[in-house]
């Protein structure tokens, strides 16, 4: 365990985690963790209500039903799109009418692209149309498109080793993957590194892990300095084909025609919700998922799951007349595809009042049958949050592992306060991850029930205990 310092009438005392002796400052006396873990076990049959509630009982498959209704209405919601910002306003009044509190929108400034008409045609050395879609910030091509020979390449180093052979063709990355994190440079850094050498255009393999033919989108990022050259993904099949082509020494040669624009800077809101702390209402829990997607699909699974089972968590506690101590804080994020834009502006907002958060958590990677709990933070909290999970022994959710960060709370992460995330199958999620195939065929109603439980639980656990969680 690590140790903590703490101040007694100006003496400096090192104390271990569990050391069951009190731990003093400024005169007061600060719980060990032997009461804290007490104190957690009294929760038990909150826990088991919450469960029961989300799990057996009438709320049973509401999220569900509610992101149905929500997706089905509207769609798809790309930042910058009216479909976004239907899809805000509708659930303004949906909290609304929910009954919690403080319902209000807060404005920011988000990007907008449209990827318009988009195609890719191999004409040697065969004629075969290629599934594509362009990457988020993307230019477009000339109207007639880009035709050139092909150069294909595993890796940004062999790009470099090649280089000459770079200038005036288009580069297809076939990078292998191997998990998301590593694997997505290829497609946030592609188009720059191929324009470095002088390519006229960049087409990437599908980050995913699993393929039908399915192209995914996302975010890619230019440089200054850079020429920007279009850029879009492919699907996974198509990009080992032209691999063993090349490797067989064809010639490739592929048009491209995109008809993406970035549009000036749109005005749309983050989504905010609150049930009120009963004793320190200006301390906050903060629950979240993002409400934006890309512009394919449905956006069911990224990130509408992870929105719904937030707003369901402040609906369960509240069916249940429960109100912590302190504020229950829901944010549906806008325009986190974009990097998190909807986010960083709510962080400048409210990163006066840090001190007061005591955990945030958002859930972006699913809403599958959850594993766990992701969480960064102090040992002590680590410990408290372990304490914390037990408590969903009743359906066998109670596992604690690294890496909390999520793009809209890694703000709050990097500042110190204590940061979750939910973790599930992450290999079914990058199957569906950005492509057409994020529909609400993906969700599980049974799963978004369990993964609510486990939401509701943990957010107001945290937001009902005597003290914050310790930070480092």
């Amino acid at each position: 365990m690590k140790f903590l310092l703490f101040i007694f009438v100006g003496v400096v005392h090192l104390l271990s985690l569990n050391s069951g002796k009190a731990i003093y400052k400024n005169d007061i006396c600060q719980r060990t963790f032997q009461e804290i873990k007490e104190e957690i076990a009294c929760y038990g049959d909150v826990a088991k209500a919450i469960i029961n509630l989300a799990v057996y009982g009438k709320a049973q498959n509401r999220s569900y039903e509610r992101l149905a209704l929500l997706v089905d209405t509207v769609g798809p919601r790309p930042s910058g799109s009216k479909s976004l910002e239907k899809a805000i306003q509708i659930m303004h009044q949906n909290l609304q009418e929910d009954g919690l509190e403080n319902v209000h929108l807060e404005p920011v400034k988000i990007p907008h692209w449209e990827r318009g008409e988009e195609s890719a045609v191999m004409l040697e050395p065969r004629i075969h149309k290629m599934a594509i879609l362009g990457l988020g910030s993307s230019i477009g091509t000339p109207p007639e498109g880009i035709t050139a020979e092909v150069l294909v390449v595993t890796s940004f180093d062999e790009l470099q080793r090649r280089a000459p052979e770079a200038r005036g063709k288009i580069v297809v990355y076939n990078q292998p993957y191997t998990n998301y994190s590593r694997t997505v440079q290829y497609r946030v850094q592609g188009a720059v590194e191929a324009a470095k050498v002088g390519a006229l255009a960049s087409l990437i393999r599908s980050v995913a892990s699993f393929s039908i033919y399915s192209p995914h989108t996302g975010i890619q990022e230019y440089q200054d300095g850079v020429p920007k050259i279009p850029t879009a993904c492919i699907t996974v099949e198509d990009a080992e084909m032209m691999s063993r082509m090349a490797s067989r020494g064809s010639r490739i040669v592929i048009q491209l025609k995109m008809g993406a624009k970035n549009y000036p800077d749109a005005d749309s809101f983050n989504t905010v919700a609150e049930i009120i702390g009963s004793k320190y209402p200006e301390q906050v829990v903060l629950v979240s998922g993002h409400l934006d997607s890309w512009d394919v699909g449905q956006g069911a699974m990224d990130d509408g799951g992870g929105a719904f089972i937030s707003w369901e968590a402040l609906s369960l506690i509240k069916d249940l007349g429960l109100r912590p101590k302190r504020t229950l804080r829901l944010v549906l994020w806008t325009a986190e595809e974009q990097g998190g834009i909807g986010a960083f502006q709510y962080y400048q907002l409210h990163k006066a009042n840090i001190s007061n958060y005591s955990l945030v958590m958002e859930s972006d990677l699913g809403t599958f049958l959850p594993s766990g709990l992701q969480f960064t933070g102090s040992e002590k909290a680590r410990a408290i949050m372990e304490e914390v999970m037990s408590l969903l022994q009743p359906i066998n959710i109670t596992q604690v592992f690294g890496a909390g960060e999520g793009t809209d709370i890694n703000f709050w992460i990097e500042a110190g306060v204590p940061g979750a995330s939910l973790l599930d199958d992450l290999y079914k999620y990058f199957s569906f991850h950005h492509s057409h195939g994020d529909t609400m065929t993906v969700m599980d109603p049974k799963q978004m029930n369990l993964a609510a439980a486990v939401w509701a639980v943990v957010s107001y656990v945290v937001a009902d205990l005597e003290d914050m969680l310790p930070r480092s």
